[in-house]
């Protein structure tokens, strides 16, 4: 039986692009499509962290995606503030994401690799990406990270994947015993 798409919502965050000229939107969207995922809609939102928030959080509610993935206010200039406005909302962050994009970046940018603070986490049971507003570092995260383990990561969140957490098998009488005793 073959599961369906990972369905993805996105959101561009900026302060001057529109649904027109949204490059890094645009390519967002279709990079995830050749991935294999299902791309639900796109917002571009301004980079206010409540209108980010609230935008995270109608996508949650609706339940039309398992998984939204932003692009821009990942750096650290002043209106920089996607990773502020998500933090208080992750439940789990996958510190993991962000150390591997910015490890991939520096192969292809050098030192300024660490100016990056991609971030990932599950919100509501959704993963929840955070990247750059570069479209090279959107082609690099949807090519190397998203796509390779998105599907897993949903799952998992959901509490749909994975065999991970299940019931223990029952440990062998020496070991049960030195449990008892220790």
């Amino acid at each position: 039986m073959s599961r369906s798409p990972v369905r993805v919502a996105t959101l561009t965050l900026s302060d001057t692009r529109t649904l027109d000229d949204d490059e890094g939107g645009h390519l967002l969207g279709e990079l995830l499509k050749n991935a294999g995922f299902t791309v639900t809609s796109h917002a571009v939102v301004r980079e206010e962290p409540e209108l980010l928030r609230a935008a995270i959080e109608q996508i949650a509610g609706a339940g039309s995606a398992d998984a939204i993935v932003t692009t821009g206010g990942t750096g650290i200039a002043p209106r920089d503030r996607t990773v502020e406005a998500l933090a208080p909302l992750f439940e789990k962050t996958l510190d993991g994401f962000g150390e591997a994009f910015r490890r991939l970046s520096w192969d292809a940018i050098g030192p300024n690799a660490i100016l990056s603070r991609a971030a990932a986490g599950v919100v509501r049971g959704l993963v929840v990406i955070a990247l750059p507003g570069s479209p090279k570092a959107v082609e690099l995260a949807v090519t190397r990270l998203i796509g390779p383990v998105l599907a897993h990561a949903v799952a998992l969140a959901s509490g749909k994947g994975g065999h991970h957490h299940r019931h223990a098998p029952p440990a062998k009488d020496g070991a049960r015993d030195e449990e008892q005793r220790g």
